[in-house]
């Protein structure tokens, strides 16, 4: 029980009562005292009320009975300014204490019940108080005050017995209430949602909203808009992957026909027709294009970039040994190269991704520096942060059209270069989010095209 809602609910409301009983529990028993001294203060007043009807003249038995029936030691009236003892114990214990009940403080009241419960030793003390019906100017009694200790002690263990109770009985029902309104609904939705589990693509096992709290009532309307959004999201997604997996088989069978095609065209060349010779370089090349297209197409939807294995890896070498292949593939020097990044950086990665992603970046821009025929530089620097590492790979190309900026990151969008397939900066992209980073088009214009790579920070294990 302890660990359902309803059970702590329970437990917490018989704690919160408990406690609000013994917030009041210190006045209650300030009043149960205060009323128990003037209850002995009337008392006595009465005794001595009997007493004077007789000018004084009865017997010790009688006074003792008068005193036994009061619960007191000693009455002192003050009547017509004269202080008068009326009834008297002999041998009776010094007072210890005295109290005047006359409009007294809250705060006193609280203090000397607090020092009687305490004090575990008898006394005698004094009570002055105003007779009632003004049958006099004072009264003054003397008590024992272990009675009052025993009375005080036996109100507190009725008030904490009945504040059990209470607590007891407002916690059953609140845990009834709560059982109702809160709990069963929170299972129906609770059910609903492990029901859907099972099968998402159902509608049938969508949540219908029946709720009355109002709360509750928008939890299930949230929760049957976002199974019904899921569920159409997940036929959505069924259907691309059908259509994706009529389309591998359509690229894999025109890979097929386009390879025999491109063996055709490699004959034409043979022939000396020069209108042949004109159209047959042509007919190549797109035909290759077509190829490449084709089984790029093939290995994105085969392709899943598996996790990446996070190490520490230096950068500077790695970045080294990316621009020394790129340098060797270009082969016409039209291209040089640079470094700015400081030797003790070790960012956290998989080395074989990041090479990956930094070949395609230097690829990228070499191809779009030669496809201006003009001389050009790639810089790549990096710099640490607070919260990781930034690497930029910067070139000196002509810069992105507009088009390719809208959607440089999505598969099979239109390419940023001409021959491309478009998926390439998507699996850079993807391969960075596997790290926890991101690839980001910082700038591009006439003067180049710089892109930033994001690392987190950490220490690889």
């Amino acid at each position: 029980m302890a660990n359902s809602l309803s059970g702590r609910f329970l437990i917490l409301t018989i704690i919160f009562v408990m406690l609000a009983e013994i917030f009041i529990f210190v006045p209650s028993i300030a009043r149960f005292r205060e009323d128990y001294l003037l209850a002995r203060l009337e008392r006595a007043q009465i005794a001595s009320l009997a007493l004077l009807a007789t000018d004084g003249m009865i017997d010790d038995e009688l006074e003792y009975e008068l005193l036994e029936n009061a619960e007191v030691l000693n009455v002192v009236l003050r009547r017509d300014a004269v202080r008068q003892l009326i009834l008297s114990t002999d041998g009776m214990e010094p007072i210890s204490a005295s109290f005047d009940l006359r409009d007294p403080p809250a705060w006193e009241l609280v203090r000397d019940a607090t020092r009687r419960i305490l004090e575990t030793e008898d006394q005698n003390i004094r009570v002055i108080g105003e007779p009632v019906r003004e049958a006099g100017l004072l009264i003054e009694v003397t008590m024992q005050t272990a009675p009052l200790r025993m009375a005080m002690i036996d109100y507190g263990i009725r008030i904490l017995i009945l504040s059990a109770v209470i607590s007891v009985f407002t916690a059953i029902l609140l845990f009834v209430s709560v059982r109702i309104l809160m709990v069963n609904p929170i299972k129906r939705v609770v059910g609903s949602m492990m029901s859907y589990a099972e099968a998402p693509d159902d509608a049938n096992r969508i949540i219908q909203p029946r709720g009355t709290v109002r709360e509750l009532r928008n939890a299930e309307e949230a929760l049957h808009g976002m199974q019904t959004q899921l569920t159409s999201l997940l036929r959505q997604r069924e259907r691309l992957a059908q259509l994706g997996e009529a389309v591998a088989k359509i690229s894999h069978d025109l890979r097929n026909m386009l390879s025999v095609a491109t063996l055709v065209a490699d004959r034409l060349e043979t022939i000396p027709d020069p209108t042949v010779q004109r159209i047959a370089p042509k007919l190549i090349n797109s035909l290759s294009r077509a190829i490449n297209l084709t089984e790029a197409t093939l290995a994105f939807g085969r392709a899943e970039e598996p996790a990446p294995k996070l190490d520490r890896v230096t950068l500077l070498p790695l970045v080294d040994d990316v621009l020394d292949n790129d340098n060797l593939a270009q082969g016409d020097g039209e291209v040089s190269y640079d470094t700015d990044i400081p030797a003790d950086i070790v960012v956290r990665a998989d080395p074989e991704q990041l090479h990956r992603v930094l070949s395609n970046l230097v690829r990228n821009a070499r191809q779009a520096i030669t496809a201006t025929h003009k001389p050009g530089e790639i810089t790549v620097r990096a710099r640490a942060h607070d919260d990781g590492w930034c690497i930029e790979i910067c070139d000196t190309g002509p810069g992105l059209p507009q088009k390719a900026q809208e959607n440089l990151f999505k598969p099979f969008s239109t390419a940023s270069k001409v021959g491309g397939t478009g998926l390439g900066l998507a699996i850079c992209s993807e391969i960075l989010r596997g790290h926890g980073g991101r690839l980001e088009l910082k700038s591009t214009g006439p003067e180049g095209t710089t892109f930033a790579l994001f690392l987190p920070g950490g220490v690889a294990t």
